[in-house]
């Protein structure tokens, strides 16, 4: 036995990918059941170093976020990153598109998929007039593959003049009805003193 297989757990590359970033079912089906048969281990193991495992087993998706207190502090172990306002718009879009989708029984599939020809169309209603559409469409396709980085969108196709993505659910993790809701009004002002 190695020293490294010694001092490691049955979870543990589970629990390395959870630290990184998003498990989903879908494409890690092998740590995805480790989460799931190790939960308890895990989550015992990470909330000495203050995160919590959040599971989401009806959407596929595990990952850990930050305990805060009252105050909304936290450790500070993972470090929050400033978006900037047009990398806002595009996320509160996906999100706006996602929880529309959800309250539409009619569906007949379980995941929103969106082509960056559709977001786009959505941001438009968020530019002044005159607006230099060759920079606002160079400009946009940089933000929609930083939320693709980011885990928000998941690329399915792409073909010479759209790609197509899935909206990832852990949007409504991150960014809830109530931010959601907030944005709206703090756009509506902004709009209203201009």
């Amino acid at each position: 036995m190695s020293v490294l297989e010694e001092k490691t757990k049955p979870y543990s590359k589970a629990l390395v990918k959870l630290l990184k970033g998003v498990i989903n079912k879908n494409t890690s089906d092998e740590l995805w059941k480790n989460v799931l048969h190790y939960q308890s281990d895990i989550d015992e193991y990470i909330s000495q170093i203050g995160l919590e495992l959040i599971i989401k087993k009806e959407a596929g998706f595990a990952f850990v976020k930050q305990i805060e207190d009252e105050e909304g502090n936290t450790l500070g172990l993972v470090s929050r990153r400033q978006i900037g306002f047009e990398m806002s718009v595009v996320l509160i879009v996906l999100r706006q598109s996602l929880e529309e989708f959800d309250s539409n029984p009619t569906q007949l599939v379980a995941e929103k998929i969106i082509s960056n020809q559709e977001i786009k169309e959505e941001l438009e209603l968020f530019l002044p007039e005159g607006y230099n559409r060759v920079k606002f469409d160079k400009d946009l396709d940089s933000y929609i593959e930083k939320a693709a980085k980011l885990g928000y969108l998941k690329e399915l196709s792409r073909s010479s003049d759209e790609v197509k993505y899935q909206i990832h659910r852990i949007i409504k993790e991150k960014i809830t009805l109530d931010i959601l809701q907030e944005f709206k009004d703090k756009l509506q002002n902004y709009v209203e003193s201009v």
